[in-house]
């Protein structure tokens, strides 16, 4: 069983050998091939061969496709920028949307032309090539729609406008859903073997709103994605989310990215057992900051209670993006952990 099919097997719930790993390294695969966060979301030779270094270097299951939070949101106009040249790209200048006319000035999507699309996807079918049929390959669609949305209205808006612009968010939400859908179809179709999205900005509105405004939309865009590709879709959502995993795993996502503030345990209990767990080790107080060997105890401290769960459908993960300063050291720490682990068929 190679390491694609290791992962696939696992988010359908079949039996494996051991607990598949797939670490959420975006900007660390540039730190650790020596080239600047610009160098890495600017060239597609440059991303694609910093993915294969790392991937040379650990052997995960499975590597991501990522460059920044940004790129559907400049795929729309939103002008972007970056701090430095080590710091990831965001957006720039006023909000681009301020009233529903914005909105529908908005072009359709062209994933042969809008904005970073085509080099994200040039820079994903290099991966693939060079992998072949071996490695689990998670392309992130960026943003669902209400995340989206927050960026081209401006967080602080989309705030309060979730209250009282109830038609001018969700008609720009709806522009956001088109262009998210076409991203994720034309990563489908470029060699993807699962498709992930944020939705960060959705945790913050509670649980109320949540299921008002930014579940329907999620639900609608996993649908859609559906009608196109078989291939499995992932919501992620940063912090602790414990409020809204229900109502996250209610929108259809075959896998949830759980973030670290959210104990495995209580999230298998929550979840049930038809959806999949991606996650979950602290990327900055553990990978970062620990040292070795509290990484490797600290990891199978999170296999034991991933096995006590009685979860069978998870892949061994931070809980969020690597941070860029995370020793090799620790993640030799995290791989070997989760290869020394005892037989994982004990959940099977």
């Amino acid at each position: 069983m190679n390491a694609r099919r290791l992962v696939s097997a696992a988010l359908a719930g079949e039996g494996v050998p051991r607990c598949p790993t797939g670490p959420l390294a975006v900007h660390y695969c540039a730190r650790l091939n020596g080239v600047s966060v610009r160098q890495y979301t600017l060239d597609a030779r440059v991303l694609a061969d910093c993915v294969l270094a790392y991937y040379r270097r650990f052997r995960p299951d499975a590597v991501w496709l990522s460059a920044d939070t940004w790129v559907n949101a400049e795929a729309m106009g939103v002008p972007i920028g970056f701090p430095d040249e080590n710091q990831p790209a965001g957006g720039v200048g006023p909000p681009l949307v301020r009233t529903v006319e914005d909105v529908e000035r908005i072009p359709p999507p062209d994933a042969a032309r809008s904005g970073r699309w085509p080099l994200m996807l040039q820079a994903l079918r290099m991966i693939r090539d060079a992998l072949g049929e071996e490695v689990f390959l998670v392309a992130c669609f960026d943003q669902y729609p209400f995340s989206l949305a927050s960026q081209l209205l401006g967080v602080n808006r989309m705030m309060t406008a979730v209250l009282e612009e109830r038609d001018l968010v969700e008609a720009l939400m709806g522009r956001c859903l088109e262009y998210t859908l076409a991203y994720a179809a034309a990563l489908a179709q470029a060699g993807a073997d699962m498709l992930s999205g944020g939705d960060s900005p959705a945790g913050l509105i509670g649980p109320r709103l949540y299921r008002e405004i930014a579940q329907p939309f999620e639900k609608r865009l996993i649908a859609r994605i559906r009608e196109r590709t078989s291939i499995p879709v992932s919501l992620h959502i940063c912090g602790d989310g414990s409020a809204i995993l229900r109502d996250m795993a209610a929108t259809g996502a075959d896998v949830l990215e759980i973030d670290f503030p959210v104990e495995i345990r209580r999230a298998a209990e929550i979840v049930g057992p038809d959806v999949a767990l991606w996650g979950n080790l602290d990327p900055v107080r553990v990978l970062a900051h620990a040292d070795p060997d509290e990484t490797y105890r600290r990891t199978q401290a999170l296999l034991e209670q991933v096995r006590a769960s009685g979860v069978r459908r998870f892949v061994l993960s931070s809980g969020c993006t690597l941070a860029m300063e995370t020793p090799p050291e620790n993640l030799d720490a995290f791989f070997a952990a989760a290869r020394d682990f005892g037989p994982w068929t004990q959940i099977a």
